[in-house]
């Protein structure tokens, strides 16, 4: 192919390589000039052009782009229609894009004119979403080239070069174990979040089973899915699986299973055992599956519906790639998602306390628990002194119902934001406190107002527990084993916290991070101790409180 500026009497039948207007009239890029075109151009006094001018054995670049895209479409993808030069490869279905990475490569070092682009192999697709693209860059290509990148492309498995693997629609059964402590409102959210991970893959759960977290019945929970035809089990446990020898993988031996493999280099998703009773494949997942993130339960899910082989081989290749741990809900900003550097000992973190006083105090009668005084002062301006005393800055307290009382009550060293949705829940509480979170703060104490005997010690210890470096993002206090309030949150987590719905506060974000959760032991009961109802007022006053109401 000839390209560059040419006299307009050797332009007839060449193509023009920029849009442009001449003689008056717009041509378009990539238009072919007749003879009408080299006359009018010519009235107009124009003397060259700049054009593209095919040779023998040059392919343009719309049917070189089909032929290739022919040759590169496999099983459950179609070619669109070419333009410009761009031909995209659409998924007929939704399922696992399959190509082989070394061809690819292979074809786009034939001729820098000929590119092909892909998703990554294994990439999760819906329908008619684009996998590839081709795109002829210049104008033409030449045919021997072209013949090479069509014989590369068509060098590949049966399936073709660029296919989609479709799910195949399956019964799947679910184990839950329980424990003492855990509240229903986990299992019963985590079967909501299997049911949608499962559906979406184009598969039925069955019926839940939730049994103790013992052996036995994990053992005869497996034998009746099993016996009812379940093609993929699924086990989440009240408590995580640690080791091959732990209850969940026992019982899965007990039941007659075998132990695929146990571990995964896929951060969430580290604890997940691969094992298989006969023909029927089994996941234990860990703690991380009850969110609906993307988690290594979601890779190997996708290549057992896609009946794609999975065994420890292939679980140990997934370390490329495998680091999920820093999408809460979306890519963190580059300054967040970096670890921060150690802090120097003399320097001290930035925090601020949100204090959630908008609640109706329903559960204590017709007075408004906030205001009742404890030991002298309104029980909220305890937590707002302790804050201070703990070197918060700001201190927010979020009020709702009988505002000005609440803030008459705190006092004036605090920073006040009104939530006015306060009825529709504690999370619209949490939102408001959060949006008044200055930028400089590396985190925030979450705490409420109804704790009187929490004091500053107690939250000293709580941010002292912070360390980025180490992973200590959540710091939850703990009496004998129980957790307890008020929480220290990194504000890496503020995003996922603001997006919360309904009358629930941020307590399930830490199931779903355990791994970033530090635990840190008080010495009394303060923590636990949150005076809500009149007979919680009893017991304070019981345990030498002065109360007046």
């Amino acid at each position: 192919m000839k390209f560059g500026p040419v006299p307009l009497s050797q332009a007839e039948g060449a193509m023009l390589v920029h849009g442009q207007t001449l003689g008056g009239h717009r041509y378009r890029k990539g238009h072919v000039l007749d003879a009408d075109d080299v006359t009018r151009l010519t009235t107009a006094g124009i003397t060259d052009v700049t054009v593209a001018v095919f040779e023998a054995g040059d392919i343009d670049e719309n049917t070189a782009a089909s032929r290739l895209a022919k040759a590169a479409t496999g099983s459950g993808v179609r070619a669109g229609i070419a333009g410009t030069g761009r031909v995209n490869l659409f998924a007929r279905h939704a399922g696992l894009a399959m190509l082989d990475p070394a061809t690819v490569d292979r074809i786009n070092r034939v001729d820098e004119g000929i590119t092909l682009s892909t998703l990554h192999p294994l990439d999760r697709v819906e329908a008619e979403q684009v996998v590839a693209t081709i795109k002829i860059i210049p104008f033409a290509v030449s045919e021997t080239n072209l013949t090479k990148a069509e014989a590369a492309a068509r060098d590949t498995e049966e399936a073709g070069l660029i296919s989609v693997r479709a799910y195949r629609p399956r019964t799947v059964g679910l184990i839950q174990t329980d424990l003492p402590g855990l509240p229903d409102k986990v299992l019963a959210k985590t079967e909501g979040v299997v049911r949608n991970r499962i559906e979406a893959l184009g598969s039925t759960l069955s019926a839940p089973v939730t049994v103790q977290h013992d052996l036995i019945a994990i053992d005869a929970a497996l034998h009746g899915l099993v016996g009812s035809g379940a093609e993929l089990i699924l086990i989440i446990g009240a408590s995580a699986t640690t080791d091959r020898r732990d209850v969940i993988p026992a019982a899965i031996t007990k039941a007659g299973g075998i132990i695929e493999h146990f571990g995964m280099p896929v951060d969430p998703g580290n604890l997940t055992v691969l094992a298989r009773i006969g023909d029927v494949p089994i996941l234990a997942l860990p703690g991380s599956a009850r969110s609906p993130r993307l988690g290594g339960n979601d890779l190997l899910l996708e290549r057992i519906m896609a009946d794609i082989p999975v065994d420890g081989t292939h679980i140990m290749g997934l370390g490329v790639g495998g680091l999920f741990k820093e999408i809460p809900s979306r890519p963190l900003p580059r300054t967040h998602a970096a670890p921060r550097a150690r802090r120097q000992e003399a320097s001290s973190p930035r925090f601020a306390a949100i204090i959630l006083a908008a609640g109706q105090s329903r559960r204590m009668g017709a007075v408004n628990k906030l205001l009742i005084k404890v030991d002298g002062k309104p029980m909220m301006r305890h937590a707002v002194d302790a804050a201070r005393e703990a070197g918060a800055d700001p201190v927010i307290v979020v009020t709702g119902h009988q505002p000005d009382d609440v803030q008459a009550a705190a006092g004036d060293q605090a920073t006040f934001v009104h939530n006015g949705a306060f009825d529709e829940g504690l999370s619209t509480s949490l939102r408001v406190g959060l949006s008044a979170v200055p930028a400089s703060c590396d985190g925030a104490l979450i705490a409420l107002g109804d704790m009187p005997k929490v004091g500053a010690e107690h939250l000293r210890r709580l941010v002292a527990a912070h360390d980025p470096d180490k992973g200590h993002l959540i710091c939850v206090p703990t009496r004998d084993g129980k957790r307890g309030n008020p929480v220290f949150w990194d504000r890496r987590f503020f995003e996922d916290m603001a997006s919360l719905g309904g009358d629930v506060g941020a307590k399930h974000l830490i199931g779903d991070y355990e791994d970033l959760v530090v635990e840190v032991p008080m010495s009394d009961d303060a923590v636990l101790t949150d005076v809500d109802s009149p007979a919680a007022l009893e017991r304070l006053a019981a345990n030498g409180a002065k109360v007046k109401i």
